[in-house]
């Protein structure tokens, strides 16, 4: 599937907005509908067991001793990358942490302060505990995709006949929420920003469902079924193909509301010029009238005039056009 075929990954408008911005932040993470899910963490005996060790470990090293320092004067100098990466990736409440919290316990032992340097150490060890406990923990990303596993879809889940409808109606969703007309309000009685993903998911989910029952089909090796067998499945295919005519039928009527607001577009520039023209008319108007006249300057401007409200009626009914072809989508496809 060449670069231009391939549809992105589309997900169901159910998932939660902070959901659907996990996934799509985290593609690595997402697996083809086509694909069993993702099977949930489990945590082996061994692993459990290094855990109990080393994390206890690690918190006793930067929570309580002085890792970081001891980090900062035999591992690594200031001015090294790896230790400036570390910091960037753990954040820097953890890094002033691990660098402060020693020194103020030697500090309140210098002064006496035996127990705060103990509830001191105490709590920046459990604070240490629980961000490592964190740290291991499955990852949102990761658990977002195995908990909606089937409700986003992957171009693995398409064969090339699906894959290219669907590339199509995704460039008309693109179309229509890319347009100036749709920026500027006014298809917005459409409400596209909450029926276009709506249709662009029923139809991503169909095409999906036909990419199934095709390599179901394929799986049974029709070259090799008696006619009788092969009568017998005729239904199916037939059942398929009015369900592909249909979709493409959908996917057509997006991209003739696309067209249409292509066409707005246009007509919102025209009427962006045509905000300009009174002062380019008073401009011509002057110019005229040093050189041929007033009489002449006032037909000129006239003309200018009229060809303003016939732009402006041409604004109207391109819009009305767009809005007309928006409503008729029809609902998404069940």
């Amino acid at each position: 599937m060449t670069e231009r075929y391939r549809p992105r990954p589309v997900f169901d408008p159910g998932i939660g907005g902070e959901e659907r911005a996990l996934l799509a932040a985290a593609p690595e993470r997402l697996v083809p509908a086509c694909l069993p899910a993702p099977a949930p963490p489990r945590l082996r005996t061994s692993t459990v067991a290094a855990r109990l060790v080393w994390i206890p470990a690690f918190a006793l090293f930067y929570g309580v001793l002085p890792g970081g320092w001891l980090r900062v004067c035999f591992v690594a100098s200031l001015d090294d990358d790896e230790l400036v990466g570390g910091a960037v990736r753990w954040g820097r409440l953890p890094v002033l942490a691990m660098m402060l919290t020693p020194a103020l316990q030697v500090a309140l032992l210098l002064l006496g302060q035996v127990e705060a340097a103990v509830v001191l150490a105490a709590a920046s060890f459990a604070a240490w505990v629980a961000g490592a406990l964190r740290h291991v923990r499955e990852p949102a990303a990761a658990r977002a995709a195995r908990e909606h596993h089937g409700r986003y879809l992957l171009p693995a889940d398409f064969d090339q006949p699906a894959a290219g409808l669907l590339v199509r109606a995704q460039r008309a969703v693109d179309g229509v929420l890319g347009s100036r007309a749709h920026c500027a309000g006014l298809l917005d009685d459409i409400n596209n920003s909450v029926v276009l993903p709506r249709q662009e998911w029923a139809i991503a989910d169909a095409l999906a469902e036909h990419t199934r029952l095709r390599r179901e089909r394929r799986a049974q090796r029709p070259e090799r079924l008696s006619p009788h067998v092969l009568a017998l499945l005729e239904p199916q295919d037939r059942a398929l193909d009015l369900s592909v005519r249909s979709v493409t039928g959908r996917i057509e009527a997006l991209e003739a509301y696309a067209r249409r607001a292509g066409e707005a577009d246009d007509a919102y520039h025209e009427a962006g010029v045509l905000q300009e023209l009174p002062e380019q008319n008073a401009r011509y108007r002057d110019l005229l009238a040093s050189t041929v006249g007033d009489a002449m300057a006032g037909e000129e401007i006239r003309g200018m005039a009229e060809d303003a409200r016939r732009a402006e009626l041409a604004l109207r009914e391109r819009v009305a056009g767009a809005v007309r072809a928006g409503h008729e989508l029809g609902p998404p496809l069940r």
